[in-house]
């Protein structure tokens, strides 16, 4: 393997690939906070690095220096690790997290799809989250994608065909389904006006729906809680302005009346700069309101 450098191989237990990677659609910063809750949560050691600079554009994804009273500190680099937890229970989670990369995409899935099927990879779990048309009340959605209808239909699915730019985990996902190895993406439907903000929620549905899936128990008391509280600073803002208010009972009456997103509703999924205008004019009226 030219891309990756390993450092151990671990004794692992019908292990199962999550794949967290960041650079591609995360509204409300669900997958990224998933991943840190699952890690901080699990001992873990490292299996393998990834040569960031031959996969890196380090002019995109800087390093970090830390200055202390004018002096340098030390440089933190990105990096792109695969990590295994293994004391969970009965299964073993291996991790791939950090920046996907900016180049060398062929070599490196196939090298990914190699080391997986060296460590005897039985699923694989992406996991993210997009913008959507839902409200903040209700129970975070999820949508899924995969290589099989039954694993596809465990999670549900926006019933519709479309052409999607494809992020690193999808290609990943497409990759090992190739190598006759099942896999699935789970995504968190984010309210879109929230999508900006961390939205503990839709990290706590990615990782329950983890749990479900793997049979691996995974505690999400917390970011639950972090997930009501933001729910309730969200509902004090809405209150606030009567258009707000009018937009969240609208999106709650699609909602209620659908048994799963339509194909229509979809694309009724505003786009991105209808996005950020609606977070900036909905922080703005936040702002206005704390003078």
């Amino acid at each position: 393997m030219t891309l990756a450098s390993i450092t151990n191989w671990p004794r692992l237990e019908h292990p199962v690939l999550v794949l967290g990677l960041e650079g591609w659609v995360d509204a409300g910063f669900a997958a990224a906070t998933a991943v840190n809750a699952l890690l901080e949560s699990t001992p873990h050691e490292v299996v393998a690095t990834f040569d960031a600079d031959a996969l890196l554009d380090h002019r995109s994804r800087r390093p970090t220096l830390r200055i202390s009273h004018g002096i340098h500190g030390p440089l933190t680099w990105p990096e792109l690790r695969l990590l295994a937890a293994t004391q969970t229970g009965g299964r073993s989670l291996l991790v791939l997290s950090g920046p996907e990369p900016d180049l060398r995409w062929h070599e490196w899935t196939s090298e990914v799809v190699a080391l997986g099927l060296r460590l005897g990879v039985e699923l694989v779990i992406g996991i993210g989250a997009f913008p959507a048309p839902v409200p903040h009340t209700r129970a975070v959605r999820l949508a899924a994608t995969a290589n099989n209808e039954e694993l596809a239909g465990k999670v549900g699915f926006l019933p519709a065909a479309m052409d999607v730019p494809a992020g690193a985990q999808a290609v990943l996902e497409v990759g090992f389904g190739d190598a006759g190895i099942p896999s699935v993406g789970v995504w968190a439907r984010v309210p879109h006006y929230a999508s900006g903000t961390p939205y503990p929620e839709a990290a706590a549905a990615l990782l329950d729906e983890l749990a479900s899936l793997t049979g691996v128990a995974i505690n999400t008391d917390a970011l639950h809680q972090a997930g009501r509280r933001a729910c309730d600073q969200i509902q004090g803002l809405i209150e606030a302005s009567e258009e707000h208010s009018a937009m969240v009972r609208q999106l709650e009456e699609q909602l209620d009346a659908e048994v799963g997103m339509s194909a229509t509703g979809f694309n009724r999924l505003p786009t991105g700069d209808e996005l950020a205008a609606e977070l900036e004019r909905f922080l703005r009226g936040e702002g206005r309101e704390g003078r």
